[in-house]
């Protein structure tokens, strides 16, 4: 399981990639600046997506990091059950998880995520599981459109 432990040096592509979006990050009303990447499995040996936090002057539509690199990777070909690993990069003071409507978007694409969360003075791993525990997502539905439903999970 390459990325099992926090000091894993599986995590360096994605933590490069998830500080070089972190320099992108477009954050002038709050100035907290978030990158994230994740790695997911496009059957060629794995792909790392980054995305930044994108805020805007009306706060409700800003967004987050991790939602942004998810949406990246699903205008690539990720499709649900194919993500491997996340990494979220800032600067806080304190470790900064991802928030409830990322955890939400997260969860539709993986039951299981080994997270890092990383900043200037270490680092923590989680499990989306512990994350979001119960979390509702297409596989709790049962209609026949769902991809799930589709492909028998």
């Amino acid at each position: 399981m390459p990325f099992a432990h926090s000091s894993s040096p599986a995590w360096d592509p994605l933590l490069g990639a998830a500080w070089a979006a972190w320099e992108q990050a477009h954050a002038p009303y709050s100035g907290f600046r978030v990158g994230a990447a994740l790695l997911w499995n496009d059957g060629q040996g794995g792909r790392v997506v980054a995305g930044c936090n994108v805020e805007n002057a009306s706060y409700p539509v800003s967004l987050c990091a991790e939602r942004t690199a998810v949406c990246a990777a699903v205008a690539q070909g990720l499709k649900v059950g194919e993500l491997e690993a996340l990494v979220v990069v800032t600067e806080g003071a304190t470790l900064t998880p991802p928030c409830g409507a990322c955890r939400q978007v997260l969860a539709e694409f993986a039951d299981s995520l080994p997270v890092l969360l990383v900043n200037r003075q270490g680092r923590v791993l989680h499990d989306l599981r512990d994350l979001l525990p119960h979390a509702f997502t297409g596989r709790d539905l049962s209609h026949p459109g769902t991809p799930e439903a589709k492909h028998g999970h």
